[in-house]
């Protein structure tokens, strides 16, 4: 034994001395070969691709050891791995833009073929009653579907102003006929469309057929617009996220993820999958729509079973032609009541010139628009009210696949090659950010406290501003959402508090509920103003507005002297005296 160790004292001269660790040795054998025909084929010149490894103090991101990037290459790189990953993000997440487009594409085309249906069949109803008789009077009804119209589409004001007005131009015009021995001048009219519109509601010359219009058209429409509008809102927001700009900290973490390989001359080493993960966790957490999407979800479906169900939108609809005939049917068989309250709070009218006194319509035409059964053979079936159930099954079940996206986004673009590798070479050596290994940190996912992220800062993980406004967006119309499925307008109520009113419009599920329903507010009436001169009946009455309505327009009224309604006349001629 000691003669084995003498020689191993006399051999040991002998040897070399320390030379570089494995490490070091690694890069100085590693080579620039691959990384220079990568980056050739991507477009780069070989001129500015150093031949052979260099130096890399002059790195930022990547590790400052041997590399085969310059600082000019190592920018370029950068630009190209965020582009990269943010078209992995936009790729996985389009379906989710395409689904919520398209929804909100068929319900806005049902919505609106199921209010062109209701008012062709008000029309047909009152063709086929009076036929040239209907001519004259069509600027009323049609203006009417049209502010309802303008209210679904862009405006959430004047919807009351709308309904108010349409059945105060109809009494206008109703009244008269009621008595053609007399002329009713302007200031008559005015008097007349007031007491109708008093606070105590004592006149009611249609009934209780203008507040249930209101209430079920009401919140059918705040329903109907509110989900097209979650939709599109949810569109938007989604689509914008999924175009999000990285922040610095994770331009830098994906840059270590898939461009630092490169410039270490190992580009054929694909990145561990744990490093990935937790870059994309961080990075996607940060600026995805979690905890704000589950709610969101939930707003949607919930408005759409109402929307089928007590607040229907295709029942709203075909109730506006029924609720009209309901109202003029309540105005004949209360016209001695009305016309003696309108009398003694307004004084006697003028007596009317026997030659100007209109003739009275037939009375087969009076009878049939009377008809109550006429107007309920006239509800309209469309296509689109036998689709709705379908369209909102559909659309539960293509919510229900998309619930989880932005928690399962990470695992989906980790998925791809080009960012990590593949789990069947789980065991085998990856990238580990720092040289070829095993990934040891462990993977930290949107439930963990994200500041414990090893791969970025505290900076980088938080939201950013447009991120929080896009959470924002999202969370407000959540809210609109639930409060229509309620049957409360809050853009309504936003803009009463603003006016000082401080009062909203609620709407309850049972739209027949007497004292549950709310009941419109009382307005004084607008007088009319005569111009001009007209046929032999008299002049025109056009009703200018003196205030603005919430929608910024102006209320014009029609001729007051139309066909349409001469049935009354002989109504008052052949009735029961």
């Amino acid at each position: 034994m000691y003669a084995l160790r003498s020689l191993l004292l006399l051999l040991l001269p002998l040897c070399p001395g320390p030379g570089p660790g494995p490490g070091i040795e690694a890069k100085v054998t590693r080579s620039c070969t691959e990384t220079r025909q990568i980056l050739g084929a991507r477009g780069y010149s070989l001129s500015v691709l150093p031949p052979a490894l260099i130096s890399g103090e002059h790195l930022r991101i990547c590790p400052q050891e041997y590399t085969c990037c310059s600082s000019e290459i190592e920018q370029r790189l950068t630009w190209e791995t965020e582009a990269t990953f943010r078209g992995l993000v936009e790729e996985n997440g389009s379906f989710l833009v395409h689904t919520l487009a398209a929804r909100h594409r068929k319900f806005d085309e049902v919505f609106r073929e199921m209010l062109s249906s209701a008012e062709h069949s008000l029309s047909t109803l009152s063709h086929r009653s009076f036929g040239r008789l209907y001519a004259q009077h069509t600027p009323l009804f049609s203006g009417l579907f049209s502010r309802l119209r303008d209210y679904y589409e862009r405006s959430g004001e004047g919807l009351d102003d709308a309904l108010v007005d349409f059945w105060a131009q109809l009494l206008e015009k109703m009244f008269p006929l009621l008595h053609p021995q007399y002329i009713f001048s302007p200031d008559y009219l005015f008097c007349l469309t007031r007491l109708a519109s008093s606070a105590d509601d004592s006149l009611k010359p249609f009934g209780d057929s203008p507040r249930r219009l209101r209430l079920q058209i009401t919140r059918a429409l705040v329903a109907a617009r509110a989900f097209v509008q979650g939709l599109e809102t949810g569109r938007n927001v989604v689509s914008e996220t999924l175009k999000m700009p990285l922040s610095e900290g994770c331009k830098r973490a994906v840059m270590r993820l898939t461009g630092c390989p490169l410039c270490r001359g190992v580009p054929s080493l694909p990145p561990c999958r744990g490093f990935c993960l937790n870059v994309a966790y961080g990075c996607i957490g940060s600026q995805g729509l979690d905890p704000d999407w589950g709610p969101y979800l939930d707003g949607l479906l919930f408005l759409a079973d109402k929307i089928q169900g007590p607040f229907s939108f295709e029942l709203a609809a075909q109730s506006i032609g029924v609720k009209i005939s309901e109202g003029l049917m309540h105005l004949q068989e209360n016209s001695v009541g009305v016309s003696a309250q309108v009398f003694q709070e307004c004084g006697s009218p003028q007596p009317a010139r026997a030659r100007a006194r209109r003739a009275p319509a037939p009375r087969e035409e009076v009878g049939r628009f009377w008809s109550a059964a006429a107007a309920e053979e006239e509800r309209p079936t469309t296509a689109a009210g036998a689709s709705l159930p379908r369209l909102v099954w559909e659309l539960r079940e293509r919510l229900g696949r998309v619930r989880g996206i932005w928690a399962g986004l990470p695992q989906t673009v980790c998925g791809d090659p080009r960012v990590a590798a593949d789990l069947s070479q789980e065991a085998a050596p990856c990238w580990t950010g720092a040289g070829p290994g095993r990934y040891l940190s462990p993977v930290v996912g949107f439930q963990a406290g994200k500041l414990d992220n090893p791969e970025l800062d505290a900076e980088a993980s938080s939201p950013d501003l447009q991120t929080r406004r896009r959470r924002l967006q999202l969370r407000a119309t959540t809210t609109r959402m639930k409060a229509a499925a309620l049957g409360r307008d809050l853009e309504l109520e936003d803009w009463e508090e603003a006016s000082g009113s401080g009062e909203g419009q609620h709407y309850a599920d049972d739209w027949m509920a007497g004292a549950a329903a709310v009941a419109p507010p009382a307005r004084a009436p607008r007088p009319p103003r005569r111009e001009g001169a007209g046929g032999k009946g008299g002049g025109v009455i056009i009703r200018h507005s003196q205030d603005r309505t919430r929608t910024g327009g102006t209320s014009v009224g029609f001729h007051t002297q139309p066909l349409l309604i001469l049935f009354l006349l002989a109504l008052a001629l052949l009735g029961p005296r």
